[in-house]
């Protein structure tokens, strides 16, 4: 668990090179979370910041599984520091390909690893192999590249892609965090040739005054990839006209078994699609049969490599239907020319500023608060992120619902899960409506936000 820093990519090429799993934990989770993250993955060595003293404390008290303590970037109580574990290691030759294992929100809302078997090709990790393919053939990466990377490295697409950049041979400039004039600064200083975005940065950068915009030089920019999110339209016209004509998406999941690409000229022709399946893709209706060309359902891919939701076996059945084709969970429809357009999800997971962010996490610890009856917690539209996170609760007889009550609960959130994943606002309903089984309509609740808008999905 460690920010965007160079020792970051040490462990996780030492950690490949040496045949173990490796996972990047994000870093905005508490020290509770990280904990069940460390004992769900079955870790034996963790890596941690200096300044995260809590979590250090944390781990050490409650994962005893873990032989290994070490500390980047400073001393912790009971912890190595990294610099006296370097010391320490001396030169040794690659033993074998071990690969990343990376935590995607599970069906209960808590992290589930997703875990491909390990590499037996000596060429290292499945994802990498794919990525690397992709930068050399479809992007036109050299070892002449230069990379911009503003994404956690924690991040499937941050870690993945910048490790995938350095088998190439390119040149990686990692930003510790995004920021909207700094990525325009390092791309005139390093002369980027090829970068990845998230739609939420397009936007903040397209906010950026015409003045401030004007003053750097872009014209480095061969490459530019974006995901995570689908871009609205409207904005990805805009970075076409300010950057030219060499945006490219991608859309998929860490799963990796299902996915499209589109480039800028198939893009320009096909507005609003995240392009053609790398495999055979099938769109269901509810009752099992395929729907038309034109017609929205549930996507489901065949083929892909094979993985699993680490020590969750019904999880990673549920992902398959009947006749083996396997779904992302998204909704969406297939033209006459095949290509691919997202018109929903197919759960109610929130998409903010490129995050994934699952709500049933803060439903749980809301409908046990004290003073509330009922709790529902969706994704509302929100202008730079996409959408944001809103609950909508059922406040306990004789409890005043108003800012009093919306402020301790947006506080009780906080300090129970990391920030990003806790409502921005509460609103109260007497009466959340739910059918004679207890089953919430949450998308009832959730269309009066939606009214007239489009639903963000990854």
């Amino acid at each position: 668990m460690l920010p965007n820093r160079p020792e970051f990519l040490e462990i996780t090429w030492g950690c490949q090179l040496s045949g173990l799993y490796y996972s990047a934990v994000n870093t905005h989770f508490t020290p509770d979370e990280v904990a069940y993250v460390v004992d769900d993955a079955e870790a034996r060595a963790v890596f941690i910041d200096a300044s995260m003293v809590d979590l250090g404390a944390r781990i050490r008290a409650g994962n005893p599984r873990v032989d290994v303590h070490v500390c980047v970037g400073g001393a912790l109580p009971g912890w190595r520091s990294y610099e006296d574990a370097l010391a320490a290691a001396g030169d040794a030759p690659p033993v074998s390909d071990g690969s990343e294992m990376l935590y995607s929100s599970g069906t209960t809302g808590r992290p589930k690893a997703v875990r491909r078997p390990l590499p037996q090709d000596g060429k290292g990790s499945w994802a990498q192999k794919v990525l690397e393919y992709s930068l050399t053939q479809r992007y036109g990466m050299t070892g002449s590249s230069v990379y911009l990377s503003p994404a956690p490295l924690y991040h499937a697409a941050g870690v993945n892609y910048t490790m995938a950049v350095q088998r190439v041979g390119a040149a990686s400039i990692v930003m510790r965090k995004f920021d909207a004039e700094a990525v325009l600064r390092l791309i005139e200083s390093h002369r980027i040739t090829h970068a990845q975005f998230v739609p939420t940065m397009f936007v903040r950068m397209l906010k950026l005054p015409d003045a401030v915009r004007e003053r750097y030089d872009v014209s480095s920019l061969e490459c530019v990839i974006h995901a995570a999110a689908p871009c609205p339209v409207e904005v990805k016209h805009r970075m076409m006209k300010w950057f030219g004509p060499i945006i490219h998406e991608y859309y998929g999941g860490t799963e990796g078994f299902g996915g499209t690409t589109i480039g800028p000229e198939e893009w320009l022709a096909h507005p609003g699609s995240v392009g053609k399946p790398w495999t055979r893709v099938h769109v269901v209706a509810e009752d099992g049969s395929e729907c038309a060309v034109g017609e929205s359902g549930e996507l489901f891919f065949e083929g892909g490599p094979a993985f699993e939701y680490f020590k969750d076996p019904e999880k990673t059945a549920s992902v398959s239907n009947d006749r083996g084709w396997r779904s992302l969970g998204d909704m969406g429809h297939v033209d006459e020319e095949g290509y691919l357009y997202l018109t929903d999800r197919s759960t109610f997971m929130i998409v903010s500023g490129g995050v994934n962010i699952y709500p049933q996490e803060a439903e749980n610890l809301l409908v046990m608060h004290p003073k509330l009856v009922d709790a529902a917690v969706f994704g509302v539209p929100n202008e730079e992120f996409g959408e944001e996170v809103k609950a909508v609760v059922q406040p306990a007889d004789g409890v005043a619902a108003g800012r009093e009550l919306e402020a301790e609960l947006i506080a009780y959130c906080r300090a129970h899960l990391a920030t990003y994943k806790c409502p921005r606002t509460v609103e109260f309903d007497p009466d959340l409506p739910r059918d004679p089984n207890g089953k919430l309509y949450k998308r009832r609740i959730r269309e009066r936000y939606w009214q007239g808008r489009t639903s963000r999905i990854v």
